[in-house]
């Protein structure tokens, strides 16, 4: 019979496997990926991978969904081949993080866990709104001056994008009340998420845009700000 370590080195090998072969990271990226999984691992468990898994098979699908419409207006960093480090980090840097706070606070995991689920929440909600608002979204605005503008630029969104981006935090907040406990959490998770997504478009329209910030830099904020919404809503 398989034990927790032995499921979780399988879980992380194929993993890195699949990433590798199907291109969808970097050799390096990937085997950081793995470190990140293994951190997650101890701050949350099984759940915490679960929701890091299902943040990149989401992410990965919707990157590859109808990608010949999104060539007019994807930068070549979004939809290389492989995702690079700074990419992993960007996305997955704040749940690593987080789960290396439980090992030193033990006594706060609760807190943490609900911080690590909005962080994901915030990723997996910017990747679908960004990939999938793009095909499907019908009008699109700047977030700021709320004008119409170019679909694909930093900080354009859609009505259509923003709601794909809500049900895909719903989708993490769903795999962190089948393991944690069906409560309040789960709403604040939602909600942090959104807030997470949007902050990643106004970062993208007053700082990206002007090149003030890079992609990698806007993507590690807004799983960042989920974090302190949901920070804040755990002590509300």
């Amino acid at each position: 019979m398989f034990n927790g370590n032995t499921l979780l080195a399988l879980i992380i090998i194929a993993g890195i496997t699949y990433s590798i072969t199907a291109k969808k990271l970097t050799v390096a990226a990937a085997l950081t990926g793995g470190v990140v999984a293994y951190l997650v691992f101890t701050g949350a468990g099984f759940t915490g991978v679960a929701m890091m898994t299902s943040f990149f098979i989401l992410g990965s699908a919707a990157t590859s969904w109808q990608s010949n419409k999104k060539q007019a207006f994807a930068s070549a960093e979004e939809h290389q081949s492989g995702r690079t480090t700074g990419q992993v980090l960007a996305n997955a840097g704040i749940p690593a993080v987080i789960g290396i706070l439980v090992l030193f606070y033990p006594r706060y995991s609760h807190l943490f866990k609900l911080m690590m689920a909005a962080s994901f929440a915030s990723a997996t909600a910017d990747t679908l709104s960004s990939e999938l608002g793009t095909v499907y979204g019908t009008r699109f605005f700047n977030i700021i001056t709320l004008k119409p503008d170019q679909r694909g630029l930093d900080g354009v969104v859609s009505i259509e994008g923003t709601l794909i981006g809500i049900a895909g935090s719903c989708i993490i907040a769903l795999i962190y009340a089948i393991g944690f406990g069906w409560d309040l959490n789960l709403i604040w998770i939602v909600v942090a998420g959104t807030a997470g997504n949007l902050s990643d478009s106004i970062l993208g329209a007053l700082m990206e845009r002007k090149s003030l910030i890079g992609n990698n830099t806007v993507n590690f904020l807004n799983t960042f700000i989920a974090a302190l919404v949901a920070l804040l809503f755990y002590f509300i």
